[in-house]
């Protein structure tokens, strides 16, 4: 068998891609850093030039209109390579740091260095941008990927899988396709990186399946983000912007608000707001959210039984629709849903929801909803909608999350220059921009000694009492 069989044989299996990307990395590491940007760039032109291609894939998945899949899934991607591609040769840089008074005469700097075969495991919720957003980060730290697309969304599975065969050399960067055996085995191997996002139930399954081989990990999971809206909050504009962060996607969005805590003196007036609001923007000419353009659906059958078992749960228990209600089976259809009257202990308010349905929570004053935050697991997001700033800082110092948005929801997602991610159970680690490149690097500290007489030397052995004198009056400047 000649070599050039040889390595196509090899690229055949999930443990031969493996062990041919591990072969390679001596190769990426001596690649320059406009080797890696121009396979950013090459990426960047591929989405341009199949961008409708993208959009069918998405459509035939999700029914989702094509700007919104110029808006919540190629813009993110897109913005990210840009972003990489210019900022990549500083972070690149080695970074000095200052000698300390114990360090005198020495040189120290850090040096960043690919982890190596990383793997990233992406979601359905936002097939291609929480696919290919992780490999623009992993690539432009100087990485090889194998990557395990969601198998929920197949028409964007193989649309990722077609586009990254034809760019990239199998040694860079490889698709396997699948379900939960690939997964499996993908897992069993030991990557220097794997980046999941997903559940926090599965993102468990990953982190103790990485920890048999002591290998790192970025997790970005998701949870119950709230939404806080105060009695000074500019209620409409509150209830617009929800409204966005909540059911574009079909509140398929792992930062979306997934309940409402809102200030009893102004409930009726926010709950009326998003319900006029959710109209406006996604149903039809005709008021009908079936037939609109801009209203996707739930990512399939399993997923639309989940959520309508969460719905029916809330109603048993007390819950009071204020919007929607109706929904269709055949085309996994859930009409956007308003509740009230919900109770602490019904399904909705205990696991994320993950779909069109928002729960609606009155408070008598912020420290009773403070109370029911903490109640819960970190979230991955926490939404303020309020003018004053005291409240605002309140808020901030009192809670914990991933991230906190004010008076807007959502939307830091699209910040590159913020690190995104949660925390504890909504997830493990930072990425986006810099902080992409970051997750993917070894920050390896280098410390060059001067020749000759050094500032340690004093306190080398034999000790005597001048060596003891001498540690005496040096730990008194501390």
């Amino acid at each position: 068998m000649n070599i050039a069989v040889q390595e196509k044989s090899a690229f055949n299996s999930i443990e031969g891609t493996f062990e041919a990307q591990k072969s390679n990395l001596k190769n990426l590491r001596k690649e320059s850093v406009q080797k890696r940007k121009e396979r950013l760039k090459t990426l960047r032109n591929w989405i341009h030039t199949n961008r409708s291609a993208i959009h069918e894939a998405m459509y035939n998945d999700f029914r989702k209109a094509a700007v919104e899949v110029d808006g919540v899934e190629l813009f993110h991607v897109l913005n990210e390579i840009k972003y990489a591609t210019d900022n990549l040769e500083q972070w690149a840089r080695p970074t000095k740091v200052d000698a300390p008074l114990t360090m005198f005469g020495t040189r120290s700097w850090i040096q960043y260095e690919a982890r190596g075969v990383c793997l990233i495991i992406s979601p359905w919720n936002y097939p291609f941008s929480l696919c290919i957003g992780p490999v623009v980060s992993a690539l432009c730290a100087g990485n090889s990927v194998i990557i395990k697309p969601s198998e929920m969304t197949p028409h964007v599975s193989s649309l990722i899988k077609k586009m990254v065969d034809e760019i990239f050399e199998p040694q860079v960067a490889t698709v396997f396709e699948g379900g939960l055996e690939v997964s499996q085995r993908l897992l069993k191997l030991p990557f220097d990186h794997i980046f999941f996002t997903g559940s926090p139930d599965i993102g468990k399954v990953v982190m103790k399946a990485a920890a048999e081989n002591l290998t790192s990990v970025t997790l970005e999971l998701g949870g119950k983000s709230p939404s806080i809206i105060t009695d000074s909050a500019r209620i409409n504009e509150a209830a617009e912007r929800t409204a966005v962060a909540k059911f574009v996607n079909n509140g398929q969005t792992c930062i979306a608000p997934d309940y409402i805590l809102v200030d009893e003196k102004v409930a009726a007036k926010f709950t009326s707001a998003i319900i006029e609001q959710t109209k406006k923007l996604f149903a039809n000419a005709k008021g009908s959210f079936e037939e609109s353009n801009s209203y996707c659906r739930i990512v399939n059958e399993k997923h639309f039984v989940r959520v309508n078992e969460l719905i029916k749960d809330a109603l048993n228990t007390g819950a009071k629709i204020e919007f929607g209600g109706k929904v269709n089976p055949e085309t996994n259809f859930i009409h956007p849903m308003i509740l009230s009257s919900v109770q602490m202990n019904s399904r909705v308010m205990q696991e994320e929801i993950f779909g069109p349905v928002l729960p609606i929570v009155t408070y008598k004053n912020l420290d009773d909803a403070i109370t029911i935050i903490h109640s819960k697991p970190k979230a991955l997001a926490l939404y303020i909608y309020s003018t004053s700033k005291k409240v605002q800082e309140k808020i901030l110092h009192e809670t914990t999350a991933g991230a906190v948005c004010i008076n807007d929801s959502g939307i830091h997602f699209l910040h590159h220059g913020l690190p995104f991610g949660g925390v504890n159970n909504s997830g493990i680690g930072k990425s986006h921009g810099h902080f992409g490149f970051l997750a993917f690097s070894n920050e390896k500290p280098v410390l060059k000694q001067k020749r000759g007489l050094t500032s340690v030397k004093a306190f080398y052995p034999p000790y005597t009492n001048l060596s003891k004198k001498l540690m005496d009056w040096f730990l008194k400047l501390f």
